[in-house]
Protein backbone atom coordinates (compact mmCIF):
# COMPACT_ATOMS: atom_id res chain seq x y z
CA UNK A 1 0.00 0.00 0.00
CA UNK A 2 1.48 3.34 -1.08
CA UNK A 3 2.45 5.38 1.97
CA UNK A 4 4.54 8.51 1.31
CA UNK A 5 5.23 8.84 5.04
CA UNK A 6 6.72 5.36 5.32
CA UNK A 7 10.49 5.07 5.67
CA UNK A 8 10.55 1.75 3.82
CA UNK A 9 11.53 2.06 0.17
CA UNK A 10 9.03 -0.49 -1.10
CA UNK A 11 6.20 1.40 0.59
CA UNK A 12 6.93 4.94 -0.56
CA UNK A 13 7.94 3.59 -4.01
CA UNK A 14 5.05 1.16 -4.28
CA UNK A 15 5.18 -1.02 -7.40
CA UNK A 16 1.43 -1.73 -7.42
CA UNK A 17 0.64 1.98 -7.09
CA UNK A 18 2.89 2.81 -10.01
CA UNK A 19 1.20 0.19 -12.19
CA UNK A 20 -2.24 1.50 -11.17
CA UNK A 21 -1.07 5.04 -11.92
CA UNK A 22 0.16 4.08 -15.39
CA UNK A 23 -3.12 2.29 -16.09
CA UNK A 24 -5.11 5.32 -14.93
CA UNK A 25 -2.96 7.62 -17.08
CA UNK A 26 -3.38 5.41 -20.15
CA UNK A 27 -7.14 5.34 -19.74
CA UNK A 28 -7.31 9.12 -19.37
CA UNK A 29 -4.66 10.23 -21.86
CA UNK A 30 -7.39 11.55 -24.18
CA UNK A 31 -9.66 12.86 -21.42
CA UNK A 32 -9.50 16.51 -22.43
CA UNK A 33 -11.73 17.75 -19.61
CA UNK A 34 -9.58 16.04 -16.95
CA UNK A 35 -6.32 17.22 -18.50
CA UNK A 36 -7.59 20.81 -18.67
CA UNK A 37 -8.52 20.57 -14.98
CA UNK A 38 -5.06 19.28 -14.10
CA UNK A 39 -3.38 22.09 -16.02
CA UNK A 40 -5.62 24.66 -14.35
CA UNK A 41 -4.78 23.27 -10.92
CA UNK A 42 -1.05 23.63 -11.63
CA UNK A 43 -1.23 27.21 -12.91
CA UNK A 44 0.70 29.88 -10.88
CA UNK A 45 -1.53 32.16 -8.83
CA UNK A 46 -0.96 35.51 -7.19
CA UNK A 47 -1.70 35.49 -3.46
CA UNK A 48 -1.11 37.81 -0.54
CA UNK A 49 2.18 35.97 0.06
CA UNK A 50 3.35 36.18 -3.56
CA UNK A 51 3.23 33.76 -6.49
CA UNK A 52 2.26 30.23 -5.54
CA UNK A 53 1.74 26.90 -7.30
CA UNK A 54 -0.20 23.85 -6.17
CA UNK A 55 1.98 21.33 -8.00
CA UNK A 56 0.63 17.91 -8.97
CA UNK A 57 0.50 14.40 -7.58
CA UNK A 58 2.38 11.62 -9.35
CA UNK A 59 -0.92 10.34 -10.74
CA UNK A 60 -2.04 13.70 -12.12
CA UNK A 61 1.38 14.33 -13.66
CA UNK A 62 1.38 10.87 -15.23
CA UNK A 63 -1.85 11.74 -17.04
CA UNK A 64 -0.11 14.76 -18.56
CA UNK A 65 2.86 12.65 -19.59
CA UNK A 66 0.56 10.13 -21.30
CA UNK A 67 -1.40 12.83 -23.15
CA UNK A 68 -1.09 12.63 -26.94
CA UNK A 69 -3.22 15.62 -27.98
CA UNK A 70 -0.91 18.16 -29.73
CA UNK A 71 -3.05 21.10 -28.60
CA UNK A 72 -2.93 20.01 -24.95
CA UNK A 73 0.79 19.26 -25.15
CA UNK A 74 1.31 22.80 -26.45
CA UNK A 75 -0.64 24.15 -23.46
CA UNK A 76 1.46 21.94 -21.21
CA UNK A 77 4.69 23.40 -22.57
CA UNK A 78 3.36 26.94 -22.25
CA UNK A 79 2.45 26.29 -18.61
CA UNK A 80 5.86 24.74 -17.87
CA UNK A 81 7.54 27.84 -19.26
CA UNK A 82 5.23 30.10 -17.23
CA UNK A 83 6.08 28.22 -14.02
CA UNK A 84 9.80 28.26 -14.80
CA UNK A 85 9.75 32.05 -15.29
CA UNK A 86 7.64 32.62 -12.16
CA UNK A 87 10.16 30.99 -9.82
CA UNK A 88 13.50 30.91 -11.64
CA UNK A 89 13.18 33.83 -14.04
CA UNK A 90 15.69 33.78 -16.89
CA UNK A 91 18.61 32.63 -14.73
CA UNK A 92 20.62 29.49 -15.46
CA UNK A 93 23.05 28.35 -12.76
CA UNK A 94 26.42 27.04 -14.00
CA UNK A 95 28.47 24.17 -12.58
CA UNK A 96 31.02 21.54 -13.55
CA UNK A 97 31.64 17.96 -12.44
CA UNK A 98 34.97 16.98 -10.89
CA UNK A 99 35.80 13.27 -11.01
CA UNK A 100 38.01 12.22 -8.11
CA UNK A 101 38.32 8.48 -8.66
CA UNK A 102 36.96 5.72 -10.91
CA UNK A 103 37.80 2.88 -8.54
CA UNK A 104 34.53 1.03 -7.88
CA UNK A 105 33.52 -2.31 -6.37
CA UNK A 106 30.05 -2.42 -7.95
CA UNK A 107 29.07 -4.29 -11.10
CA UNK A 108 26.54 -1.82 -12.56
CA UNK A 109 26.01 -3.04 -16.12
CA UNK A 110 25.44 0.46 -17.57
CA UNK A 111 28.58 2.12 -16.15
CA UNK A 112 32.15 1.72 -17.47
CA UNK A 113 33.50 1.99 -13.93
CA UNK A 114 32.08 -1.45 -13.02
CA UNK A 115 34.76 -3.62 -11.46
CA UNK A 116 34.73 -6.25 -14.22
CA UNK A 117 35.94 -3.69 -16.77
CA UNK A 118 39.62 -4.64 -16.72
CA UNK A 119 40.85 -2.52 -19.64
CA UNK A 120 39.81 0.91 -18.39
CA UNK A 121 42.68 2.59 -16.49
CA UNK A 122 41.92 3.05 -12.80
CA UNK A 123 42.87 6.39 -11.37
CA UNK A 124 42.48 8.23 -8.09
CA UNK A 125 43.51 11.87 -7.72
CA UNK A 126 46.02 12.78 -5.06
CA UNK A 127 45.23 15.92 -3.06
CA UNK A 128 47.89 17.72 -5.09
CA UNK A 129 46.15 16.63 -8.28
CA UNK A 130 42.80 17.74 -6.84
CA UNK A 131 44.28 21.19 -6.27
CA UNK A 132 45.50 21.35 -9.88
CA UNK A 133 42.06 20.34 -11.15
CA UNK A 134 40.45 23.04 -9.01
CA UNK A 135 42.83 25.70 -10.31
CA UNK A 136 42.05 24.66 -13.89
CA UNK A 137 38.32 24.92 -13.16
CA UNK A 138 38.79 28.29 -11.47
CA UNK A 139 40.70 29.52 -14.51
CA UNK A 140 37.63 28.66 -16.58
CA UNK A 141 35.45 30.72 -14.23
CA UNK A 142 33.63 28.04 -12.27
CA UNK A 143 32.45 28.68 -8.71
CA UNK A 144 30.32 25.56 -8.15
CA UNK A 145 31.43 21.93 -8.51
CA UNK A 146 29.80 18.52 -8.25
CA UNK A 147 32.34 15.95 -7.12
CA UNK A 148 32.01 12.36 -8.33
CA UNK A 149 33.68 9.13 -7.20
CA UNK A 150 33.09 5.42 -7.60
CA UNK A 151 32.10 3.33 -4.60
CA UNK A 152 35.17 1.70 -3.11
CA UNK A 153 35.61 1.64 0.69
CA UNK A 154 39.36 1.00 0.33
CA UNK A 155 40.30 3.50 -2.37
CA UNK A 156 37.53 6.06 -1.84
CA UNK A 157 36.67 6.03 1.89
CA UNK A 158 34.69 8.91 3.36
CA UNK A 159 37.94 10.31 4.80
CA UNK A 160 39.32 10.71 1.27
CA UNK A 161 36.15 12.50 0.12
CA UNK A 162 36.33 14.85 3.11
CA UNK A 163 40.01 15.62 2.44
CA UNK A 164 39.17 16.43 -1.18
CA UNK A 165 36.34 18.76 -0.13
CA UNK A 166 38.63 20.56 2.29
CA UNK A 167 41.28 20.89 -0.43
CA UNK A 168 38.77 22.26 -2.94
CA UNK A 169 37.55 24.95 -0.57
CA UNK A 170 41.10 25.89 0.41
CA UNK A 171 42.31 26.81 -3.10
CA UNK A 172 42.29 30.55 -3.78
CA UNK A 173 43.79 31.25 -7.19
CA UNK A 174 43.86 34.79 -8.60
CA UNK A 175 40.22 35.89 -8.18
CA UNK A 176 39.00 32.29 -8.24
CA UNK A 177 37.33 30.32 -5.45
CA UNK A 178 34.98 27.36 -5.40
CA UNK A 179 32.09 28.53 -3.23
CA UNK A 180 29.89 25.44 -3.31
CA UNK A 181 30.80 21.76 -3.53
CA UNK A 182 27.91 19.43 -4.30
CA UNK A 183 28.58 15.75 -3.69
CA UNK A 184 27.53 12.80 -5.84
CA UNK A 185 28.84 9.70 -4.10
CA UNK A 186 27.36 6.33 -3.17
CA UNK A 187 24.70 5.84 -0.52
CA UNK A 188 26.25 5.85 2.93
CA UNK A 189 25.46 6.03 6.65
CA UNK A 190 23.85 8.79 8.72
CA UNK A 191 27.21 9.27 10.48
CA UNK A 192 28.98 9.83 7.17
CA UNK A 193 26.28 12.23 5.99
CA UNK A 194 26.86 14.23 9.17
CA UNK A 195 30.55 14.40 8.27
CA UNK A 196 29.70 15.67 4.80
CA UNK A 197 27.41 18.30 6.30
CA UNK A 198 30.15 19.41 8.68
CA UNK A 199 32.54 19.67 5.71
CA UNK A 200 30.25 22.33 4.23
CA UNK A 201 28.82 20.54 1.22
CA UNK A 202 26.01 22.05 -0.81
CA UNK A 203 23.60 19.47 -2.24
CA UNK A 204 23.93 15.71 -1.79
CA UNK A 205 23.06 14.11 -5.13
CA UNK A 206 22.27 10.47 -5.72
CA UNK A 207 20.64 9.06 -8.83
CA UNK A 208 18.25 6.21 -8.25
CA UNK A 209 19.13 4.86 -11.74
CA UNK A 210 15.78 3.00 -11.81
CA UNK A 211 12.86 2.79 -9.39
CA UNK A 212 11.81 -0.61 -10.73
CA UNK A 213 13.10 -2.95 -8.00
CA UNK A 214 13.45 -6.06 -10.15
CA UNK A 215 15.25 -4.16 -12.89
CA UNK A 216 17.40 -2.38 -10.30
CA UNK A 217 18.66 -5.65 -8.87
CA UNK A 218 19.36 -7.03 -12.36
CA UNK A 219 21.25 -3.91 -13.39
CA UNK A 220 23.27 -4.01 -10.14
CA UNK A 221 24.09 -7.74 -9.89
CA UNK A 222 26.80 -7.41 -7.23
CA UNK A 223 28.37 -4.91 -4.88
CA UNK A 224 26.91 -2.66 -2.16
CA UNK A 225 24.72 -0.88 -4.70
CA UNK A 226 22.78 -4.12 -5.27
CA UNK A 227 20.78 -3.35 -2.12
CA UNK A 228 17.71 -1.54 -3.50
CA UNK A 229 16.29 -0.48 -0.14
CA UNK A 230 19.60 0.88 1.21
CA UNK A 231 20.11 2.92 -1.96
CA UNK A 232 16.55 4.22 -2.20
CA UNK A 233 16.40 5.21 1.47
CA UNK A 234 19.70 7.13 1.27
CA UNK A 235 18.04 10.55 1.07
CA UNK A 236 16.25 9.92 4.35
CA UNK A 237 19.56 9.09 6.02
CA UNK A 238 21.15 12.17 4.44
CA UNK A 239 18.41 14.40 5.84
CA UNK A 240 18.66 12.67 9.22
CA UNK A 241 22.36 13.55 9.05
CA UNK A 242 21.55 17.24 8.68
CA UNK A 243 21.83 17.62 4.90
CA UNK A 244 18.75 19.60 3.93
CA UNK A 245 19.45 19.98 0.20
CA UNK A 246 19.27 16.67 -1.68
CA UNK A 247 19.12 15.96 -5.40
CA UNK A 248 17.16 13.14 -7.04
CA UNK A 249 17.49 11.65 -10.52
CA UNK A 250 16.93 8.58 -12.65
CA UNK A 251 18.96 7.34 -15.62
CA UNK A 252 16.44 7.38 -18.41
CA UNK A 253 16.85 4.47 -20.79
CA UNK A 254 17.22 1.69 -18.24
CA UNK A 255 13.49 1.14 -17.67
CA UNK A 256 10.19 2.33 -19.16
CA UNK A 257 10.21 6.11 -18.81
CA UNK A 258 6.61 6.40 -17.57
CA UNK A 259 7.40 4.02 -14.70
CA UNK A 260 10.52 6.02 -13.77
CA UNK A 261 8.62 9.30 -13.97
CA UNK A 262 5.96 8.11 -11.51
CA UNK A 263 8.58 6.66 -9.14
CA UNK A 264 10.61 9.88 -9.22
CA UNK A 265 7.60 12.00 -8.26
CA UNK A 266 6.60 9.52 -5.53
CA UNK A 267 10.11 9.90 -4.08
CA UNK A 268 9.71 13.69 -4.11
CA UNK A 269 6.31 13.35 -2.40
CA UNK A 270 7.88 11.11 0.23
CA UNK A 271 10.61 13.62 1.10
CA UNK A 272 8.03 16.39 1.38
CA UNK A 273 5.76 14.25 3.57
CA UNK A 274 8.50 13.01 5.94
CA UNK A 275 10.98 15.88 6.06
CA UNK A 276 8.82 18.86 5.17
CA UNK A 277 10.88 19.71 2.11
CA UNK A 278 11.16 18.01 -1.27
CA UNK A 279 14.25 17.60 -3.43
CA UNK A 280 16.38 20.68 -4.01
CA UNK A 281 17.14 19.44 -7.52
CA UNK A 282 16.03 16.78 -9.97
CA UNK A 283 18.42 15.57 -12.68
CA UNK A 284 17.29 13.89 -15.89
CA UNK A 285 20.33 12.09 -17.38
CA UNK A 286 19.95 9.70 -20.31
CA UNK A 287 22.21 6.70 -20.78
CA UNK A 288 25.13 7.51 -23.10
CA UNK A 289 27.85 5.59 -24.88
CA UNK A 290 30.99 4.98 -22.84
CA UNK A 291 33.93 2.59 -22.64
CA UNK A 292 32.56 -0.96 -22.47
CA UNK A 293 28.96 0.41 -22.63
CA UNK A 294 26.70 0.40 -25.68
CA UNK A 295 23.46 2.29 -24.95
CA UNK A 296 21.64 0.43 -27.73
CA UNK A 297 21.79 -2.69 -25.56
CA UNK A 298 19.19 -1.02 -23.34
CA UNK A 299 15.90 -0.95 -25.22
CA UNK A 300 14.11 1.75 -23.20
CA UNK A 301 15.78 4.79 -24.75
CA UNK A 302 13.74 7.96 -25.28
CA UNK A 303 13.89 10.47 -28.11
CA UNK A 304 14.36 14.21 -27.71
CA UNK A 305 10.64 15.01 -27.96
CA UNK A 306 9.78 12.56 -25.18
CA UNK A 307 12.69 13.90 -23.14
CA UNK A 308 11.34 17.45 -23.47
CA UNK A 309 7.86 16.29 -22.45
CA UNK A 310 9.25 14.61 -19.32
CA UNK A 311 11.03 17.81 -18.31
CA UNK A 312 7.91 19.92 -18.84
CA UNK A 313 5.80 17.53 -16.76
CA UNK A 314 8.34 17.48 -13.92
CA UNK A 315 8.41 21.26 -13.88
CA UNK A 316 4.61 21.42 -13.65
CA UNK A 317 4.45 18.73 -10.95
CA UNK A 318 7.23 20.07 -8.69
CA UNK A 319 7.35 23.77 -9.56
CA UNK A 320 9.87 24.82 -6.91
CA UNK A 321 12.54 22.21 -7.52
CA UNK A 322 15.69 23.04 -9.49
CA UNK A 323 16.19 20.94 -12.62
CA UNK A 324 19.54 19.94 -14.10
CA UNK A 325 20.64 18.97 -17.60
CA UNK A 326 24.32 18.16 -18.09
CA UNK A 327 26.65 18.03 -21.08
CA UNK A 328 25.39 14.49 -21.72
CA UNK A 329 22.90 16.34 -23.92
CA UNK A 330 23.69 18.15 -27.15
CA UNK A 331 23.49 21.90 -27.66
CA UNK A 332 20.28 21.47 -29.69
CA UNK A 333 18.63 19.36 -27.00
CA UNK A 334 19.67 21.70 -24.19
CA UNK A 335 18.36 24.64 -26.19
CA UNK A 336 14.98 22.93 -26.48
CA UNK A 337 14.52 22.15 -22.80
CA UNK A 338 15.89 25.31 -21.18
CA UNK A 339 12.54 27.09 -21.32
CA UNK A 340 10.58 24.03 -20.17
CA UNK A 341 12.01 23.90 -16.68
CA UNK A 342 15.79 23.59 -16.58
CA UNK A 343 17.50 25.88 -14.05
CA UNK A 344 21.05 24.44 -13.92
CA UNK A 345 23.44 23.24 -16.61
CA UNK A 346 27.09 22.25 -16.73
CA UNK A 347 29.61 23.84 -19.05
CA UNK A 348 33.09 22.92 -20.23
CA UNK A 349 32.66 19.55 -18.51
CA UNK A 350 35.06 16.61 -18.44
CA UNK A 351 33.84 13.24 -17.18
CA UNK A 352 37.29 11.70 -16.82
CA UNK A 353 39.44 11.53 -13.70
CA UNK A 354 41.96 14.35 -13.95
CA UNK A 355 40.38 15.71 -17.12
CA UNK A 356 40.97 19.43 -16.64
CA UNK A 357 44.52 20.25 -15.56
CA UNK A 358 47.13 20.20 -18.31
CA UNK A 359 44.65 20.11 -21.19
CA UNK A 360 43.56 22.84 -23.58
CA UNK A 361 39.81 23.49 -24.04
CA UNK A 362 40.00 21.46 -27.26
CA UNK A 363 41.80 18.46 -25.72
CA UNK A 364 39.72 15.74 -24.08
CA UNK A 365 41.21 12.71 -22.32
CA UNK A 366 38.96 9.73 -22.98
CA UNK A 367 40.72 6.95 -21.10
CA UNK A 368 38.76 7.31 -17.85
CA UNK A 369 35.55 8.96 -19.08
CA UNK A 370 32.33 7.83 -17.44
CA UNK A 371 30.30 8.73 -20.53
CA UNK A 372 30.57 10.60 -23.81
CA UNK A 373 30.08 14.37 -23.57
CA UNK A 374 27.72 15.61 -26.28
CA UNK A 375 28.10 19.36 -25.67
CA UNK A 376 31.85 19.91 -25.85
CA UNK A 377 31.88 23.71 -25.93
CA UNK A 378 34.00 25.71 -23.49
CA UNK A 379 32.41 27.46 -20.51
CA UNK A 380 32.91 30.82 -22.25
CA UNK A 381 31.05 29.55 -25.32
CA UNK A 382 28.19 28.18 -23.22
CA UNK A 383 27.90 31.46 -21.28
CA UNK A 384 27.79 33.48 -24.50
CA UNK A 385 25.24 31.08 -26.01
CA UNK A 386 22.96 31.43 -22.98
CA UNK A 387 23.10 35.22 -23.16
CA UNK A 388 22.33 35.15 -26.86
CA UNK A 389 19.20 33.16 -25.98
CA UNK A 390 18.19 35.78 -23.40
CA UNK A 391 19.28 33.93 -20.25
CA UNK A 392 21.47 35.15 -17.38
CA UNK A 393 24.30 32.68 -16.67
CA UNK A 394 24.59 32.67 -12.88
CA UNK A 395 27.55 31.63 -10.74
CA UNK A 396 25.71 32.55 -7.56
CA UNK A 397 26.09 30.50 -4.37
CA UNK A 398 24.56 33.06 -1.99
CA UNK A 399 21.73 30.88 -0.70
CA UNK A 400 24.16 28.19 0.38
CA UNK A 401 26.58 30.67 1.94
CA UNK A 402 23.83 32.61 3.76
CA UNK A 403 21.99 29.54 5.05
CA UNK A 404 19.03 29.75 2.69
CA UNK A 405 18.84 25.98 2.25
CA UNK A 406 16.23 23.29 2.78
CA UNK A 407 12.89 24.61 4.06
CA UNK A 408 14.32 28.15 4.32
CA UNK A 409 15.05 28.18 0.59
CA UNK A 410 11.72 26.57 -0.27
CA UNK A 411 9.73 29.04 1.86
CA UNK A 412 11.17 31.86 -0.24
CA UNK A 413 10.90 29.95 -3.50
CA UNK A 414 7.29 28.92 -2.94
CA UNK A 415 6.21 32.55 -2.85
CA UNK A 416 8.46 33.72 -5.66
CA UNK A 417 10.39 35.92 -3.21
CA UNK A 418 13.66 34.13 -3.95
CA UNK A 419 13.99 36.17 -7.13
CA UNK A 420 14.67 39.26 -5.01
CA UNK A 421 17.90 37.53 -3.96
CA UNK A 422 18.76 35.49 -7.02
CA UNK A 423 18.35 38.05 -9.79
CA UNK A 424 20.78 40.65 -8.36
CA UNK A 425 23.26 37.96 -7.30
CA UNK A 426 23.16 36.38 -10.74
CA UNK A 427 24.10 39.69 -12.31
CA UNK A 428 26.92 40.30 -9.83
CA UNK A 429 28.47 36.87 -10.34
CA UNK A 430 28.09 37.18 -14.11
CA UNK A 431 29.99 40.47 -13.85
CA UNK A 432 32.78 38.65 -12.00
CA UNK A 433 32.99 36.12 -14.81
CA UNK A 434 33.06 38.82 -17.48
CA UNK A 435 35.85 40.74 -15.77
CA UNK A 436 38.03 37.75 -14.94
CA UNK A 437 37.50 35.04 -17.55
CA UNK A 438 35.36 36.05 -20.53
CA UNK A 439 36.51 36.49 -24.11
CA UNK A 440 36.09 40.03 -25.54
CA UNK A 441 33.00 38.96 -27.50
CA UNK A 442 31.37 37.36 -24.46
CA UNK A 443 32.26 40.34 -22.25
CA UNK A 444 30.73 42.87 -24.65
CA UNK A 445 27.49 40.90 -24.85
CA UNK A 446 27.39 40.39 -21.09
CA UNK A 447 27.95 44.06 -20.24
CA UNK A 448 24.97 44.99 -22.38
CA UNK A 449 22.82 42.28 -20.78
CA UNK A 450 23.71 43.39 -17.24
CA UNK A 451 22.87 47.02 -18.02
CA UNK A 452 19.42 46.04 -19.25
CA UNK A 453 18.73 43.51 -16.51
CA UNK A 454 19.62 45.94 -13.69
CA UNK A 455 16.70 48.09 -14.83
CA UNK A 456 14.28 45.19 -14.27
CA UNK A 457 15.06 44.70 -10.55
CA UNK A 458 11.83 45.97 -8.94
CA UNK A 459 13.22 46.59 -5.45
CA UNK A 460 14.96 49.97 -5.46
CA UNK A 461 17.37 49.11 -2.65
CA UNK A 462 18.35 45.82 -4.24
CA UNK A 463 18.84 47.53 -7.59
CA UNK A 464 21.03 50.23 -6.03
CA UNK A 465 23.17 47.76 -4.11
CA UNK A 466 23.59 45.48 -7.12
CA UNK A 467 24.65 48.43 -9.25
CA UNK A 468 27.14 49.52 -6.59
CA UNK A 469 28.63 46.04 -6.24
CA UNK A 470 28.93 45.64 -9.99
CA UNK A 471 30.79 48.94 -10.21
CA UNK A 472 33.10 47.75 -7.41
CA UNK A 473 33.87 44.57 -9.36
CA UNK A 474 34.79 46.65 -12.38
CA UNK A 475 37.13 48.69 -10.18
CA UNK A 476 38.76 45.55 -8.81
CA UNK A 477 37.11 45.57 -5.37
CA UNK A 478 36.11 42.13 -4.07
CA UNK A 479 35.30 42.88 -0.43
CA UNK A 480 31.83 41.40 -0.44
CA UNK A 481 30.38 37.88 -0.39
CA UNK A 482 27.74 36.36 -2.58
Amino acid sequence: MYDPKSLKAEEFIDHAEILETLDYAEKNKNNKELIEQILEKARPRKTARGTECAGLSHREASVLLACEDPELICKMYTLAEEIKKAFYGNRIVMFAPLYLSNYCVNKCVYCPYHNQNHHIPRKKLTLEEVAKEVIALQDMGHKRLAIEAGEDPVNNPIEYILECINTIYSIKHKNGAIRRVNVNIAATTVENYRKLKEAGIGTYILFQETYHKESYETLHPAGPKHNYAYHTEAMDRAMDGGIDDVGLGVLFGLELYKYEFAGLLMHAEHLEAVHGVGPHTISVPRIKRADDIDPTVFDNGIDDDTFAKIIACIRIAVPYTGMIVSTRESEACRNKVLSLGISQISGGSRTSVGGYAGYTPEERPHDTEQFDVSDQRSLDEVVRWLMELGYIPSFCTACYREGRTGDRFMSLCKTGQIQNCCHPNALMTLKEFLEDYASPETKALGEKLITEELKTIPNEKARRLATEYIENIHEGKRDFRF
